[in-house]
């Protein structure tokens, strides 16, 4: 056998351990309890007595490099070089000296970089990746985000709620945002328009017909080429047979529009985990700033700060009040298509366009 000459390295990320703030790599699993001084900070104290600060901001998500090199700075300047970025697209920094973390505020917010999002308070928004890297996105995801954060900035800085709420936003109907507590996501309201001159040249027709989870898709003959169709009886417009051939052109700012739904949750404290259901459905994808998706949501918030007890998550707190009060509440309207539990969700796809593979 040839000797081998050369040794493989490893090129990927680093094991996380190597960029642990001193304090945390020195007491890893051996902490006592934690504290939140005031909205945006945590400290954590070790059975050792150390104890070490964490400041959260948040961020518009989509940042610049300009932006990146000043929160490094301010990382530098007060935490040692050390921060991390959160799922929820905030940014924390970790010091183990009590006296930076007013000074570290007070610049951060200076910069227009909020500090909140811990505890009973409105933490940002999880998104998927819209027109940045999504395959089939319908509207802009984290837009969406920007905008309702804007209008929620006071809820993010104060910890008012009944319990922490989780919100995320999904740019397609396949929902890879998961459950929250609150979901802003896309919904298309008519079957795909085939681009016949273009998809034979674009498209694999096979796995395009295979991407269908109802087999609504065919293959035809169009002026004596292959072809698809669409049988739009059993179409669930989930616009997942897009992500596979462009010409299966789904997407529309009049027909692609926003559904939201609530009460989901992913933990198991207190409640096992729950599905979320359908509130609101129809409203308009209205770039810059949605305004008919802020209005809702900011009804359902309202509601829940107002009703929701001690520790009760949304999905809770309905469960709690029963679903015709939520309507009562909230204000809004209910109609034919809402309330499906997943359990009874398989005799009805076509009516909650809420599928996952």
């Amino acid at each position: 056998m040839a000797k081998r000459e050369y040794q493989t390295v490893e090129s990927g990320p680093k094991h996380h351990g190597e960029m642990l703030h001193p304090v945390i790599k020195k007491n890893y699993g051996q902490w006592k309890y934690h504290e939140r001084p005031r909205p945006g900070v945590l400290k954590h104290v070790a059975e050792s007595g150390d104890a070490i600060y964490t400041v959260r901001a948040g961020t518009h998500r989509q940042v610049t490099v300009d932006i990146v090199r000043f929160l490094c700075d301010i990382a530098d300047k007060y935490c040692e070089g050390h921060l991390r970025w959160t799922v929820r697209n905030n940014v924390e920094f970790v010091t183990d000296k009590e006296a930076n973390v007013e000074p570290m505020i007070k610049e951060l917010e200076a910069a227009g970089h909020p500090v909140g999002g811990t505890g009973n308070s409105v933490s940002s928004l999880a998104h998927t990746q819209g027109w940045l890297h999504c395959d089939i996105p319908a509207t802009d995801a984290s837009g969406v985000v920007k905008s309702l954060m804007d209008e929620l900035f006071h809820d993010f800085t104060h910890e008012e709620m009944p319990n922490r709420v989780r919100m995320s936003t999904s740019c397609c109907e396949i929902n890879c945002g998961g459950q929250a507590d609150i979901a802003i996501v896309v919904q298309h309201t008519r079957p795909p328009r085939i681009n016949h001159e273009i998809l034979k040249n674009i498209c694999e027709m096979p796995s395009t017909v295979a991407r269908c989870p109802v087999a609504a898709i065919r293959p035809t003959t169009v002026n004596g080429q292959p072809s698809l169709m669409v049988v739009e009886e059993k179409c669930i417009v989930c616009g997942a047979c897009f992500g596979a051939c462009p010409a299966m052109e789904i997407n529309h700012p009049d027909y692609s529009k926003l559904a939201i739904w609530v009460g989901g949750k992913n933990a198991n404290a207190r409640t096992k985990p729950s599905n979320m259901k359908l509130v609101a459905h129809g409203l308009p994808n209205n770039p810059p700033r949605w305004p008919e998706v802020a209005e809702v949501v900011k009804k359902i918030l309202a509601a829940y700060k107002e009703g929701g007890r001690d520790w009760e998550r949304v999905g809770e707190w309905i469960d709690r009040i029963g679903w015709k009060a939520f309507f009562e509440q909230t204000g809004l309207p209910f109609d034919k298509f809402m309330i499906d539990n997943y359990r009874h969700a398989r005799s009805s796809f076509n009516q909650s366009t809420h599928i996952r593979f």
